[in-house]
């Protein structure tokens, strides 16, 4: 999971657990999202990459572009 890209469906930000869809064993799964950086903020739409994950569904990403 870490590296991977997902999409952003859910608002991730401060007091917000948000939602993310990746591309998984040849489909689309959603995980919980939250940002690895206090503060972050990432509406729907942004593309975000993976950089720790908490089984069975939680992710911590960061923005997958500047």
């Amino acid at each position: 999971m870490v590296g991977e890209q997902g999409r952003v469906t859910g608002a991730i930000g401060p007091g917000l657990v948000g939602e993310v869809i990746v591309r998984v064993r040849g489909g689309a799964e959603a995980f919980l999202a939250y940002a690895m950086q206090p503060g972050e903020r990432f509406e729907k739409g942004t593309v975000v990459v993976i950089v720790e994950y908490q089984a069975p569904r939680t992710v911590y990403v960061t923005a997958a572009y500047g």
